[in-house]
């Protein structure tokens, strides 16, 4: 099993660990709720090194990745990330991933279970002479400080950029006390903060210097609860090779006009006939927690199945998200979700459930 450079920190600070594709990560520390809470309200800490981090540069790089993913790549400029799929020609997903334009090259983040295979992927698809690629994920390690009072907290920290002056999907070059960081205004728990790109080295350090200023440290489980609340996908639930950005409700990522690319044919067939499926929000009324797996139902018949629920400690109510028939995915269905053999009522309802401010 592969570990963090923090994982030391986490395992002494008493985190109860897991597995988690192929990392040792820590999913709580004190609770879920405690953490997720901190995040919404003041600032959280996540240990992000587990995503996979790939270099792509030489040649025309830039072709090669508008072949490669579903985003436009070409309009993406120097100091700007951009979020994207990466499809089979069936539509089916391979990942999704953060695209950064830097001044000689393309950083892409990919998700840590798909890293070996998004790796082999676009090396198949390698031109003669074309790109290189190189994977940096064990040069570099990742902290996401992320929340309301996360700018705060890192501006005075991040010296030769203002950290609180990046727009959002942007990033800069930076230091902090002498060491190279990259920080993006970037995440993945719907609130304002940065990611941070470090020498793994001074991984620890940057951790510690930042939980002395206020930051929690937070596990898998209150990312999980807070991306779900904020609407944004999982790989291996909301999205798959079996499921496509389409249905997935990630159409507005798939740029159709700006010509080919892996999976467009397909993408463009189910974009004109409408996709038979869709991934809908549901708030359900059940005092146990939905899970993934869970059948939905209508009509007295099962229709589909939950991909991820979790109790929001911010609204105080079981949330899902679920696939269902594309003619159920109208907002206000009411749909009933089976948990331990017990159907409870459900509706749909309009995704993200939380939107900040």
């Amino acid at each position: 099993m592969l570990k963090t450079p923090l994982a030391a920190i986490h395992e002494g600070s008493g985190a109860k660990m897991v597995e988690f594709g192929g990392w040792w990560m820590p999913v709580l520390y004190t609770s879920i709720t405690q953490e997720h809470t901190a995040v919404r309200t003041g600032v959280g800490l996540f240990d992000t090194s587990h995503m996979g981090r790939l270099i792509v540069r030489g040649g025309d790089d830039r072709s090669f990745l508008e072949r490669m993913v579903t985003n436009e790549v070409a309009s993406l400029q120097n100091g700007r990330a951009r979020y994207s799929l990466v499809t089979r020609e069936d539509g089916g997903v391979i990942d999704d991933i953060l695209i950064y334009a830097d001044s000689d090259h393309y950083f892409i983040v990919v998700n840590a279970s798909n890293c070996e295979t998004v790796l082999s992927w676009f090396r198949d698809h390698i031109k003669p002479d074309d790109v290189t690629i190189e994977d940096v994920t064990e040069r570099l390690a990742m902290i996401a400080v992320q929340g309301p009072a996360a700018a705060a907290l890192v501006k005075p920290m991040i010296t030769g950029c203002d950290a609180s002056a990046l727009p959002y999907y942007g990033f800069a070059h930076g230091s902090w006390k002498g060491a190279a960081v990259v920080i993006s205004r970037t995440g993945y728990t719907g609130e304002d903060g940065f990611e941070l790109f470090i020498d793994p080295a001074h991984a620890a350090p940057l951790w510690q210097a930042l939980t002395a200023g206020g930051a929690k440290p937070c596990g898998l489980g209150a990312r999980d609860t807070l991306r779900l609340e904020a609407g944004m996908p999982l790989y291996g639930h909301e999205i798959d090779l079996e499921h496509n950005p389409i249905e997935a409700g990630l159409g507005s990522f798939v740029k159709l006009e700006k010509g080919f690319f892996v999976g467009r044919d397909a993408l463009a067939r189910i974009r004109q006939a409408g996709p038979a499926r869709r991934c809908v929000g549901l708030e359900v009324n059940a005092r146990r927690i939905p899970r993934a797996g869970h059948a939905v139902w209508s009509g007295g018949a099962p229709v589909g199945a939950v991909v991820s629920g979790t109790a929001s400690p911010t609204l105080a109510k079981n949330i899902a998200t679920a696939y269902v028939p594309a003619e159920l995915a109208t907002v206000g269905t009411a749909l009933e979700v089976e948990i331990s053999d017990q159907r409870h009522p459900a509706v749909v309802v309009k995704k993200p459930f939380y939107r900040r401010g």
